[in-house]
């Protein structure tokens, strides 16, 4: 057996303890127990030796234990391989030697956990009063409309947020990218991948903003804005139960002490701005260790005289110009944004240094120390004619150097990434708030971060657990129902609520039998098909696979048809209501999209890239080999109502062309008084086709094409045009998404590097 000198062990991305019996990956904890936990031990023991099946069913099954070893042993290897995120097919770690046994195939090292360099302490300071009247000089005069706020209150940093995300909110969704999940379980041929990023919700509730980690990252610190409830709060990671740190809709910024006893913040009040600190446990019963840190509060930080349970950090006078601060990594000082250049104030003693100095017409801001504590990034503002631009400073002194200059606006202070190598920062020069990553070696090149999507502002890094926070606009979509029959009285009610943040959802199907509802949600944290009662009621999860849309029904409405996402092209996937493991039916490195059933349930549609185009094409409803339907282009198709016909969008464009396909003759013959708003905002339906489409003044117009008369006749009016149409066989129900209000929300994304 293999000499073990320690009890943790790492392999690619993972790190094991055997002692404690915990599984990371990327600092993240992954929930790994029982036999699976023990067979991942065995193999670990003898890497790239055989683990024979007989050898596990001795060390994990007793002599006395009556169970089907071969498939309680097959199970728990899968749970092993799934939390792996590996593959039986073309395995990274543990491959299969039939009939044998298993074997450990990736390099593992042993030893301790890498230790983290100390921070650097920085040198002694004058007091401020001996200093004041050196660095301290009348404000410079700045541009007649100046870009950023003197005063940085809560409500100007939302405002300044909404005005540089505004023309994005009017043009585009907001699209957040969710990850991509390997179905390899169930999907021939699928190769193992790396592990990739996966953004959520921070917390179920809206509003949220200014996110800050805690020094082990297992905690946060945020702002609750415009309710009866607004201030500071902290938060476990994964948990909805928040402690309230303060009550006023005017504190912003926090940041924790090193020691993580301590939040600071910024509060403004009468246009003056000061730096308030508060126990990190606050607002609930402390332990032991949070009550004696508590009696040793920073010498700098003085009770307030109007509230006994308010410390002000003592700033010699010097009152900062905006919100947002920062503490350095040894605990001994906190800087902000003075009026003349990034200061850094003594928490020990109350002294004061100012280390940049802006030039005339310009303000610098934003100041976050790197994960060492030996360098201050921040931002600089200038004149209307000059780009915003990131300039790094050494905190003993010294000149700094501009690290890159932005051609847009910089919209909150930027980020070192948790191993100091490269910067992250919100900018708006695409023409909407988003997250960018330059590496300092190559700063000239930052590529904008798909894994944050956009708007996304206020980035914050996590120093332990390869974690990101950042703040989006969020536009969330309803599903609502409108009963257009002949008794129907034509208004249109909520349905679903809020089933997605994104314009990828919720794609509203009534099945053939008008009972359920199936339609697109991202509740889960990934975006995924669910299936309702035909009113919205009762909901649950039908698919786990990530990225899934465009769900469609069999004929016979137990099964449900849709396309899955993936690094290896678009699949399309079909799984029955009643259970069994979901069926690729297009094992390619092809994007094939927008499933539908054909009326008899013999084939499925889909449209794919497969030929030089965008095409109509079938496959048998039990797989085979894809058949081309389209000659001139094709996107999403339905079959009419008595099968004779398809009607399909030409492609996926705003207000696409709708075409149909002649099965008797072959024929493709455009539409030309169909005029949808997208490709999913039409329906096949008995007697032809029901579509929304803006006309009228531009107003939002469902309409119904009456392909036996050949003339269209409209039917209501809606408040916005929806992206998704939906409607029962008969054409007496519809429907469709409408977007709710817009409001901020802290993202997460883990497993970031």
């Amino acid at each position: 057996m293999t000499n073990i000198p320690s009890h943790r062990a790492r392999f690619g991305p993972f790190e094991v303890d055997l002692h404690t019996r915990e599984l990371w990956k990327f600092g993240t904890r992954i929930k790994l127990v029982g036999q699976p936990f023990e067979i991942l031990s065995v193999m670990l023991s003898k890497p790239g030796e055989l683990i024979t099946r007989e050898e596990l069913h001795s060390r994990l099954w007793p002599a006395d234990t009556f169970v089907d070893f071969n498939h309680g042993l097959n199970a728990a290897v899968n749970k092993l391989r799934e939390a792996l995120s590996d593959s039986a097919e073309n395995p990274r770690y543990i491959e299969t030697l039939p009939r044998r046994g298993y074997r450990f195939v990736a390099k593992v090292e042993w030893g301790e956990p890498k230790a983290v360099a100390e921070p650097a302490s920085l040198p002694e300071i004058v007091p401020a009063a001996t200093q004041v009247s050196t660095l301290v000089r009348p404000e410079a005069p700045l541009s007649a409309v100046p870009l950023f706020p003197k005063l940085e209150t809560p409500g100007n940093r939302r405002i300044f947020r909404y005005l540089i995300g505004a023309a994005a909110v009017v043009t585009v969704l907001i699209l957040v990218v969710f990850s991509v999940r390997s179905i390899a379980g169930y999907v021939s041929g699928a190769s193992a991948r790396p592990p990739v990023e996966h953004t959520r919700p921070l917390l179920s509730i809206s509003n949220t903003s200014a996110p800050a980690f805690s020094p082990d990252g297992n905690s946060i610190a945020f702002y609750i804005g415009r309710t009866s409830a607004s201030g500071l709060y902290r938060s476990e990671l994964g948990s909805d139960q928040m402690v309230q740190l303060t009550s006023s809709n005017d504190d912003c910024c926090p940041v924790w002490s090193p020691d993580g006893h301590w939040i600071a913040y910024a509060h403004s009040e009468h246009d003056v701005i000061s730096i308030h600190v508060v126990a990190a446990d606050a607002g609930r019963e402390m332990k032991q260790e949070a009550e004696t840190a508590a009696l040793a509060q920073p010498a700098a930080f003085k009770t307030s005289s109007s509230n006994s349970s308010d410390r002000i950090l003592d700033t010699g006078g010097i009152h900062p110009r905006r919100g947002e601060i920062d503490w350095s990594p040894d605990g001994k000082f906190i800087a902000f944004a003075g009026p003349a250049g990034i200061s850094l104030s003594s928490v020990d003693n109350s002294t004061i240094r100012r280390i940049s100095e802006p030039p005339v017409g310009s303000e610098d801001w934003g100041p976050v120390f790197s994960p060492d504590g030996r360098n201050l990034m921040f931002v600089r503002t200038c004149q209307v004619t000059a780009p915003d631009s990131i300039w790094i400073v050494p905190v003993t002194g010294g000149e700094g150097h501009l690290v890159l200059s932005e051609p847009g606006r910089i919209a909150s202070p930027a980020q070192w990434s948790f191993d100091g190598h490269s910067v992250i920062y919100a900018s708006n020069h695409t023409g909407h708030p988003a997250l960018f990553r330059a590496s300092l070696d190559s700063p000239n090149s930052p590529v904008e971060m798909a894994e944050a999507g956009s708007p996304a502002w206020d980035p914050m890094i996590s120093r332990h657990g390869y974690r990101l926070a950042y703040e989006r606009l969020l536009r969330s979509l309803s599903i609502w129902q409108m009963d257009i029959s002949e008794q129907g009285d034509k208004r249109p009610y909520l349905s679903v609520s809020s089933t997605s943040d994104t314009d990828q959802g919720p794609g509203p199907q009534f099945s053939p039998d008008g009972q359920k509802l199936a339609y697109m949600s991202d509740r889960s944290g990934t975006m995924e098909i669910w299936i309702a009662n035909r009113d919205g009621s009762n909901p649950f999860q039908l698919s786990a696979v990530g990225g899934a849309g465009t769900p469609r029904w069999s004929p016979d409405s137990q099964a449900v048809v849709f396309d899955v996402a993936t690094t290896n092209g678009s699949k399309i996937v079909s799984m029955n209501l009643h259970g069994g493991a979901p069926q690729n039916l297009t094992p390619d490195s092809f994007h094939n999209v927008c499933p539908s059933w054909s009326r008899d349930g013999k084939w499925i549609y889909f449209g794919s890239t497969r030929s030089s185009r965008w095409q109509v094409w079938k496959i048998a409803a039990n797989g085979g080999m894809p058949i081309q339907v389209t000659q001139h282009g094709g996107h999403a198709a339905l079959e009419s109502a008595d099968g004779r016909v398809l009607y399909y969008s030409k492609n996926s464009d705003p207000e696409p062309e709708i075409w149909r396909l002649n099965f008797e003759t072959g024929e493709e013959k455009l539409l030309t008084l169909v005029h949808p708003e997208s490709w999913a905002s039409w329906q096949a339906v008995k007697g032809g086709i029901l579509f929304v489409g803006p006309s009228l003044g531009h107003q939002a117009v469902l309409s119904f094409f009456d392909s036996t008369k050949d003339r269209t006749s409209s039917i209501s009016i809606l408040e916005r045009t929806p992206f998704w149409l939906g409607a029962t066989p008969d054409g007496k129900l519809v429907a469709f998404d409408q977007p709710g209000r817009e409001q901020a929300q802290t993202m997460l994304v883990e497993n970031f590097r």
